[in-house]
């Protein structure tokens, strides 16, 4: 069955759709995070942003994630006065043409024919692209409130802080399974939603859990090659431009892993609708 999900995604030229995937996330990544700066200021909480790019690179490997962030946070510290207006506008507009290289992707993968018209799918991606801006939000304001409770417990039992010590511990494992949990709704709800046709939770579970087990192990496989030797040999080719080209060809890793996860879920139904 694995063989067949990689045949289709050669014959859909995965390889091709994966390089859009990745040009367009990186070109979307900008503007989504002035999305959320535009929404910080509205509710008068600027650092929220910051905390937000931070959540939204802290799985990613340092090497790639850290020349990304602080480009991200140079765009961060300008104050922006623009929200609901054409500047914010226009950034969610740029923002979601990341949703739809994924849905185009997707769609070849499950050999879907997009029937909506173009204003409708693209009122879509905005719409998801604000709905993962606003979740981030909450995600950072989670996380700026966890020392303060913390604080707030040590000052009022500070007995307790010596059996609350492996709860440390225990913390950082729960913000992987949360990580790990925002992304299985997310590649969920791009399975379902985005693509064309109807396909049921069931069909598009086996591609998001092998997706998302992937995108972990990928991760962490290339963030140990570019630490050991790789960085150097970007550097040497690519000299100032190293560190987007390094983002780029880890987008491209993502953007392959997951329209292979559709491939599969394609597979996975044609060999049950042939048996049946």
């Amino acid at each position: 069955m694995f063989s067949a999900a990689i045949n289709r995604f050669l014959e859909h030229d995965g390889w091709a759709l994966a390089s859009h995937i990745a040009m367009s996330a990186l070109m979307a990544l900008f503007p989504f995070m002035i999305v959320i700066a535009s929404l910080a200021s509205m509710i008068g909480a600027s650092d929220l942003a910051n905390r937000a790019a931070t959540l939204l690179f802290e799985i990613w490997p340092a090497d790639i994630a850290a020349p990304l962030a602080s480009e991200i946070r140079k765009v961060l510290t300008v104050t922006r006065g623009d929200a609901l207006t054409f500047g914010a506008l226009f950034a969610v507009y740029f923002a979601s043409n990341g949703i739809e290289a994924l849905r185009i992707g997707l769609n070849r993968a499950y050999g879907a024919v997009e029937w909506r018209a173009w204003y409708w799918t693209r009122l879509e991606s905005i719409l998801f692209v604000l709905v993962s801006a606003a979740a981030l939000m909450i995600f950072a304001v989670l996380v700026v409130l966890w020392p303060v409770l913390w604080q707030t417990v040590m000052a009022w039992a500070p007995a307790l802080e010596a059996q609350l010590q492996p709860l440390r511990f225990l913390v950082g494992v729960i913000r992987y399974v949360v990580t790990g949990a925002v992304m299985f709704v997310v590649l969920t709800a791009a399975h379902l939603l985005i693509a064309a046709g109807r396909r049921s939770f069931r069909q598009v579970m086996p591609g998001v859990a092998l997706t998302i087990i992937a995108w972990f192990a990928g991760g962490a496989i290339f963030g140990a090659y570019i630490a050991d030797f790789g960085q150097r040999g970007y550097v040497t080719t690519y000299a100032g431009l190293a560190s987007v080209a390094i983002a780029l060809v880890f987008l491209y890793v993502l953007g392959a892993l997951f329209l292979l996860g559709g491939e599969v879920n394609a597979a996975l139904i044609d060999h049950a609708e042939e048996r049946d």
